[in-house]
């Protein structure tokens, strides 16, 4: 399964995934992942959420993101659910790279039954049709 949380900058979409997180954490037998930009989300979330901070790691392209994420996943078979913050801001992914990604993890979800939700800095109507199936968690 993959959601996509969508919305303009300060719209709460953060602050959604944090709640999320930290309550899934209490609910699910698995791990659960936050990946981030930057670290501000890290102090919000409750301890048994593994946060990855992606300025720490050489991401240069959404087929660079795909091998991270593999190589997080061969690491911890664990892992029910990954949170992605912020997906735009990682370096060289753009608007248009979206519906690959997407694809991309759709594959990873259905091998290793994880669940994805992303944040992206966007209204709805500004992503392509295909993807618009994706929004909301």
């Amino acid at each position: 399964m993959v959601k996509l949380i969508t919305g303009g900058k300060g719209t709460g979409k953060t602050t959604k995934m944090i709640e999320m997180a930290n309550h899934l954490v209490d609910m699910e037998h698995g791990n659960v992942v936050f990946l981030d930009k930057d670290k501000k989300a890290m102090y919000a979330l409750k301890h048994e959420v593994r946060f990855i901070s992606l300025d720490e790691y050489p991401i240069e392209d959404i087929k660079g993101f795909i091998g991270f994420l593999c190589g997080v996943i061969s690491r911890d078979h664990d892992i029910e659910t990954f949170f992605i913050d912020g997906l735009l801001k990682v370096k060289n992914v753009e608007r248009v790279d979206l519906q690959d990604f997407v694809t991309e993890l759709e594959k990873l979800s259905e091998r290793f039954e994880i669940k994805f939700v992303l944040s992206v800095s966007c209204e709805l109507n500004q992503l392509p049709d295909a993807l618009r199936k994706y929004d909301r968690v």
